[in-house]
């Protein structure tokens, strides 16, 4: 039995809402580069260097949002983070000279760092207001937003060219900008009144009851942050070359080579549809181990046995790994330390980028050298060791769940 009412449920849809504006946004501009780069006349070592910008920006906008959140609320750190993304696609989309395009995109990651660590922040204040597992259904409405991003790319820039790419970012940003509207007044409004649990009335919280400053959990950020960075270590290995290695190495189809990331993406997103229930139904803990051999298991499929439908099943049972490990690390991060929550979810968040970046070129250096194959056991090698971690999501967050599931 959960205290949820009318506040948390608007929250909760507040919140799904700004994940799934990112989740538009963010496929609409990574569908969008090739376009872009036929526009600005740029090769690809021109777009990888615009990628790590808006990793690096996006690094920067985690540390903001800790500052914004601890002085002021994770909710004007989200609203700040979405405001942002709602100038920076209209000046990418429409600008061709070089300075606005490249400060656009960086205005883009800033915000899009911002975001991701201060969604997070409100996404475990919903759950644990609801008193069960939520944050699951969070990460599906991302990732159900960026295939139907994507779809909008394919759309309108198969109809128009270069141009429907701008208005498909521009679009990007009108549902960003639905997020901020329909956010301002029904997110999390106080994070420390959330914290101090779901009797505690929204808002108000006597200075007396607030718990005295400490240091924060730095192992456990450690152990859940290293969790992050090998599942988008992973993320980032399928969605940046698994198209490559099906069609270079593999020598599928062109119209096969796409089947790995979609496969990918789906087992993700029917994972993540799924995750809230199996968090209340065997814990934390039984889903870690369950995720790291599952991970495991389809990245060795993938490097040692060179068969395209192997292949792509690899690639899929790497999407359910990474479908719930992602969500279970922010969930239990939000549980170190509750009356810090936004500070330990942000730097937790910090090692999403240097997942995404290790994952796209430590991949990519080592196409190079022995094989795209074997590129596919660094990420392998990252996640395996994830399940000796089990026992560190079990305290306390295996309790809530089994708590939600009566």
């Amino acid at each position: 039995m959960d205290g949820t009412g009318t506040g948390a449920r608007t929250a909760r849809v507040a919140v799904g809402a700004a994940y799934a504006a990112q989740g538009f946004g963010y496929a609409t501009v990574v569908t969008a580069l090739p376009a872009f780069k036929e526009r600005q006349g740029i090769d690809d070592t021109a777009v990888s260097l615009v990628v790590l910008l808006v990793c690096v920006a996006a690094a920067a906008g985690s540390v903001v949002a800790e500052h914004l959140a601890t002085r002021r609320g994770s909710r004007t750190a989200l609203l700040a983070g979405l405001a942002a993304q709602v100038v920076a696609l209209p000046v990418v989309a429409g600008s061709t000279p070089a300075v606005p395009f490249v400060a656009g995109f960086a205005l883009y990651g800033l915000g899009l760092g911002t975001v991701d660590a201060a969604a997070g922040v409100q996404g475990v204040l919903v759950q644990r207001r609801y008193g069960r597992p939520v944050m699951s259904g969070f990460f599906a409405c991302y990732t159900a937003a960026a295939v139907l991003g994507a779809l909008a790319m394919s759309a309108l820039v198969g109809a128009v060219g270069v141009p429907g790419a701008a208005s498909a970012l521009v679009v990007a940003a009108a549902v960003l900008a639905g997020a901020v509207l329909l956010g301002r007044s029904r997110l999390v409004p106080v994070d420390l009144a959330l914290a101090a649990g779901p009797t505690a009335p929204a808002g108000e919280v006597p200075a007396a009851s607030a718990p005295p400053r400490r240091s924060l959990p730095t192992r456990g950020i450690w152990v859940l942050g290293v969790v992050v960075l090998a599942a988008f270590v992973a993320d980032s290995a399928v969605s940046t070359w698994s198209t490559v290695y099906l069609h270079d190495v593999l020598l599928a189809s062109a119209a096969a080579a796409p089947l790995g990331y979609a496969a990918y993406q789906a087992a993700v997103l029917v994972t993540r549809l799924a995750g809230d229930r199996l968090v209340a139904r065997l814990g934390r803990a039984a889903l870690v181990v369950t995720g790291a051999a599952a991970g495991t298991a389809g990245l060795l499929l993938v490097a040692l046995v060179p068969a395209v439908g192997v292949a792509v099943a690899g690639f899929a049972v790497v999407g359910v790994a990474v479908g719930v490990l992602v969500p279970l690390a922010f969930s239990a991060a939000g549980d170190l330390d509750p009356a810090r929550t936004d500070e330990v979810v942000a730097r937790v968040n910090l090692f999403t980028y240097a997942g995404a970046v290790l994952g796209a070129v430590a991949v990519g250096l080592l196409a190079d050298g022995p094989g795209l194959a074997l590129g596919f056991l660094l990420p392998a090698v990252l996640v395996a060791p994830v399940a000796g971690t089990a026992r560190s999501f079990a305290r306390g967050g295996d309790a809530v769940a089994r708590v939600g599931a009566h």
